[in-house]
């Protein structure tokens, strides 16, 4: 076969692409993908190596492979030259590392030749398939897409000057056991959970980024409808990006909209204090085609969930991208000067300002607002009054409905559930999921919305220190005991983290769907099951009964 990709909820037939993503990326680069990906726990097995025989090693080593990693992660980057580049840079941080005398490396760490030819040829023979055995290549699938998770939350946090040096050197020793993985099961198991371990820390670092650079997210509502001067459409994830962007536009005569992930980010005092910030506009990433046409003006991408644009979209003149996404037809914004933030160090983004100058003001497609702001500050601010509603059965149970959105027509399962809910539970959410139910008409309970969303899939945290703060308010000595209830959906490997989270902290009887990940075998997924109680999903009446339970 041509490639071979299963790290997507949409993977072709639940079993893999073969020929070309169902995300849209080629079979040439998804197999440079593989070789970065190999050559990157090469550089992490020889760092780890060194760093344990007390060499020298970059101090950006980790960094780099966060990166690196991040690069790799569903619809960040369809860009052959950049992931190329990023190969060819790790082959030359490989060979500036001195490898310990005496100890044998895994040839990913001692590759040295950068020719293409040669490059190429290993890029055929590096892929997920080279691992023959299902059950290890299952777990040792778990263990990479939760890294890649990981590294997108730990780079997220580095953008705003977030580092933890032993989270780094974890990541870096986790990623390197995969460069020649245990051929034991058991091993393997115990390496997923603390990838999972680290996923909470990772979380509760970028979550502290957030708060600390742009307040602690208020109650909004964010307006949906379009005003009437040209504006700037920015998607993604980067928090940095965005305010860079706001900065730079204040007095440009034109408004800046969110859209999709990015929606949250309208709830952060700091950014909202912003008056040209108008909003959001659109629905999740899978709906952009439609979104970005109708937009009318240029489209930043921040990160992630990228869709490639139509052929004869007239968008694709107006479509930039920064950070690690990237497309080959988009305009590439370089990377800020060094420096943190605050001095002054920014993107250039005067050409996205000068193109939007020239457009006409966004086409109107809805009226309205949603309501956001409901992270953990809010929601424990609330506590006495949860806690009331909880006691006196006004509230009955809540239900975790956090993840992705997708395409899939599977996916309106999870608007028929949260419109079936009985009108005594809460829904509680973060992620792209939202958008399948955020502008339902499911009112409040006392005053408390039957939607508290607490952000980006990035803002998950804000779930944990929820739960983990009514099950003290309860005084319970076990999260599982909890009046709530978990029905996750999943699309790409920030949804693998925040699962692998979730166990780490014990958290039992999950339901995943739409459907259960591919590159869990059957072994893996009973041991998942067994031990966790993970679920797939049914028909929502026998959901909802179950997990009402």
């Amino acid at each position: 076969m041509s490639m071979f990709c299963f790290q997507c909820q949409e993977t072709a037939g639940n079993k893999g692409c073969t020929i070309r993503g169902v995300c849209g990326k080629t079979e040439v680069v998804a197999r440079e993908q593989d070789l970065l990906i190999w050559l990157s726990k090469g550089l992490a097995a020889k760092a780890v190596a060194a760093l344990a025989a007390g060499k020298k090693v970059p101090v950006d080593t980790a960094s780099y492979v966060i990166e690196s990693l991040f690069t790799t992660i569903t619809n960040a980057n369809f860009d052959s030259n950049v992931i190329m580049k990023r190969a060819k840079e790790t082959i030359v941080r490989l060979s500036a590392i001195e490898a310990p005398s005496g100890l044998k490396l895994p040839e990913c760490a001692l590759w040295a030749d950068s020719t293409d030819s040669s490059l190429a040829e290993k890029s055929a023979t590096v892929g997920t398939l080279a691992e023959a055995d299902e059950d290890i290549r299952s777990l040792a699938s778990l263990a990479l897409f939760g890294l890649k998770g990981l590294a997108a939350y730990m780079h997220h946090a580095e953008v705003l000057d977030a580092v933890d040096e032993k989270l780094d050197a974890s990541f870096l020793e986790y990623f390197a056991a995969l460069a020649s993985p245990p051929r034991d099961a058991a091993l393997l198991t115990d390496l997923v959970l603390k990838i999972g371990a680290a996923g909470v820390q990772a979380m509760a670092l970028l979550d502290g980024a957030n708060t600390g650079a742009y307040g602690n997210p208020e109650i909004t509502a964010v307006n949906i409808a379009a005003k009437n001067r040209p504006g700037i459409l920015v998607s993604g994830h980067d928090l940095r990006d965005l305010e860079d962007l706001l900065e730079q536009s204040k007095d440009s005569g034109v408004d800046i909209y969110t859209h999709s992930e990015m929606l949250p980010a309208n709830s952060y005092p700091k950014l909202k204090a912003y008056k040209h910030l108008a909003g959001n506009y659109g629905s999740s990433w899978w709906h952009q085609k439609e979104d970005f046409e109708d937009f009318g003006g240029p489209i930043l991408m921040t990160t992630n969930c990228i869709v490639p644009p139509p052929e004869k979209a007239a968008y694709k003149q107006r479509l930039f991208t920064t950070g690690a996404a990237g497309y080959p037809e988009a305009v590439h914004i370089a990377d800020r000067p060094a420096g943190k933030r605050g001095s002054g160090a920014r993107k250039d983004f005067s050409a996205i300002i000068a193109m939007a100058k020239t457009c006409q003001s966004p086409k109107p497609i809805e009226q309205g607002a949603v309501n956001g702001g409901f992270a953990h500050a809010q929601v424990i601010a609330l506590a006495d009054k949860v806690i009331a509603a909880v006691k006196s059965g006004a509230i009955r149970k809540f239900v975790v409905m956090a993840g992705c959105d997708g395409r899939m027509k599977d996916r309106e399962y999870y608007t028929e559930f949260a419109a079936a809910l009985p009108k005594d539970t809460v829904i509680l959410t973060a992620g792209c999921a939202k958008y399948r139910y955020n502008k339902l008409p499911l009112g409040d309970i006392g005053g408390i919305p039957r939607v508290l969303d607490a952000g980006q899939c990035n803002d998950s945290y804000s779930l944990v220190k929820i739960a983990l703060a009514l099950k003290d308010a309860f005084g319970l000595d076990d999260v599982n005991k909890l009046p709530i209830a978990y029905n996750i959906a999943w699309y790409e490997q920030k949804a693998v983290i925040v699962l692998l989270a979730l166990l780490s902290l014990g958290i039992k009887d999950i339901h995943l769907g739409p459907t259960l990940p591919a590159f869990l075998s059957p072994a893996v997924a009973s041991v998942l099951v067994k031990n966790f109680g993970i679920a797939g999903i049914s028909t929502v009446d026998e959901d909802i009964a179950s997990l009402l339970a």
